[in-house]
C-alpha cells in the first residue's frame, strides 16, 4: 500500500502547502558523463527533515531531441513543499546521440541519486519517476528494465540499481514495434532509434518499455489523451494490460480529447 500511495502522489501539479518548507536547491549538478557530455540535474530538498525522504525525478519531453530540465524547476519546488526530495534531469539528445544514449543517461541519474542518498536525504527504496512524452517513455523504461536487460551505460555508480519504485507517465510511447504511428511521429522515432523500423527492428523492440514488463516492475500510472496527435492512446492501454497480466499495478487514465 505504501508503494501505491507513493505512486498516486506523483503528480507534478501539486499545490504548495503552508507553512512553507525552507528549501535547498542546487542547479547543474553533474551526475555522470555520456560520451563527451557532462550530464546534469537540478535537485531540491527540504533543509530539515526527520529522516530519509522519497525522491521524485522529473523527465522532460521533446522527442528525445530537445527540451530543458529547467522547465520543471517549478514542479521540483512544489514537491519539496510536499516534503519530497525532487530532481529534474538532462539527457543527451538525438539525432547526434541515438538509442540507447537517452536510456543510459536516465539510468545513470537514478544510480547517482542512490549513491548520494545520504547527502541529499533520499530514501533509496522510494524513488519515483514522472515523465512527459519522450520523458514518459524514459520513465517507463526506468520502471520496467532490470540491470540484466542492459542499457546501463558507463556513466558511473555501477553498484547501484537504476530501477525506480513508481512511475507516472504522461502520454508516453510504450511499444515502437506497432504499425499505427501517425505520419508526423515517424521521423521523430527514426531520429531517436537511428533509422527506419525495417532496418532497425531490434532497436525498436529494445527501446519499447512493454518488452520488459515482468512481475518485478514498478507500479505505474499512465495518463493519455484520446486525440493525441503523436502517441496513439492504445499505447497506454496496451502497457496497462501487460502490467496487469504480469501482476503489477498498472492504472490507465484516458483523457477525452
Amino acid at each position: 500500500m505504501r508503494t501505491i500511495a507513493l505512486l498516486l502522489s506523483l503528480c507534478p501539479l501539486l499545490a504548495a502547502q503552508d507553512p512553507r518548507i525552507e528549501e535547498v536547491f542546487e542547479s547543474d549538478v553533474v551526475y555522470g558523463k555520456g560520451a563527451d557530455v557532462d550530464l546534469k540535474l537540478n535537485i531540491g530538498r527540504p533543509k530539515e527533515s526527520s529522516g530519509p525522504l522519497p525522491c521524485i525525478v522529473l523527465i522532460h519531453g521533446g522527442g528525445w531531441a530537445a527540451g530543458n530540465k529547467n522547465g520543471h524547476n517549478p514542479q521540483v519546488h512544489d514537491f519539496v513543499q510536499k516534503g519530497y526530495v525532487s530532481a529534474t534531469i538532462h539527457y543527451r539528445f538525438a539525432p547526434k546521440y541515438v538509442f540507447p544514449a537517452q536510456i543510459e543517461d536516465v539510468k545513470c541519474a537514478i544510480r547517482f541519486l542512490r549513491a548520494n542518498a545520504e547527502k541529499y536525504g533520499i530514501d533509496k527504496n522510494r524513488i519515483g519517476a514522472v515523465g512527459f512524452s519522450a520523458g514518459a517513455h524514459l520513465s517507463m523504461m526506468l520502471g520496467s528494465m532490470d540491470k540484466d536487460d542492459g542499457c546501463e551505460g558507463e556513466g558511473g555508480n555501477p553498484g547501484e540499481s537504476s530501477k525506480v519504485n513508481a512511475v507516472v507517465a504522461f502520454f508516453g510511447p510504450t511499444d515502437f514495434t506497432t504499425d499505427d504511428w501517425p505520419k508526423q511521429t515517424v521521423p521523430i522515432l527514426e531520429g531517436f532509434l537511428g533509422g527506419k523500423k525495417a532496418d532497425k527492428a531490434d532497436a525498436y523492440k529494445k527501446a519499447s518499455p512493454i518488452t520488459y514488463v515482468n512481475a518485478g516492475d514498478a507500479p505505474m500510472l499512465l495518463i493519455q489523451g484520446t486525440k493525441d496527435r503523436l502517441v496513439p492512446w492504445q499505447q497506454a492501454t496496451s502497457m496497462g494490460e501487460a502490467l496487469t497480466k504480469a501482476g503489477v499495478y498498472g492504472r490507465v487514465d484516458l483523457i477525452l480529447g
